[in-house]
């Protein structure tokens, strides 16, 4: 974590198309975060299903179709954004992660930036889990 952003970068053997579909099909992305109806298109709106944290809307803003996308997450309560840009290489793809954003001036940015700095980790080693299980 730096200042109030989230940065990770993790390595899958797996291909480009392989993460990108992990990152941006609904079913895919359940399996190793949340339910969402997402779609790597530009103005879609959609819900992430969190659990515990409630329903929290989002928005995708940028998209470079297998490369990267960039979505509003959990408008209107944390308002950060949510950054997954891929990176081929020889025996896979490096993922660059980034959730940004965080209002540190009030105790929900803190403890969300908290909370999900320490639970990013976990969740994206998961999706190299899901890749295996349907290659």
């Amino acid at each position: 974590m730096t200042e109030n952003a989230i940065r990770l970068e993790r390595t899958f053997p797996h291909s480009p198309e392989a993460v990108w579909a992990a990152l941006t099909t609904p079913e895919l992305l359940a399996r190793w975060w949340a339910a969402g109806d997402i779609a790597p298109v530009v103005g879609h709106r959609f819900t992430m299903d969190m659990g515990g944290w409630g329903q929290q809307q989002c928005e995708v803003t940028t998209v470079e179709p297998g490369t990267s996308i960039t979505f509003v997450f959990a408008e209107g309560a944390l308002d950060t954004t949510i950054t997954w840009t891929l990176e081929a290489t020889e025996s896979g793809t490096v993922l660059h992660f980034e959730h940004a954003g965080f209002n540190l001036d009030t105790p929900m940015g803190r403890q969300a930036i908290e909370g999900m700095g320490n639970g990013w980790p976990g969740l994206l080693a998961r999706i190299d889990q899901v890749l295996v299980s349907v290659s």
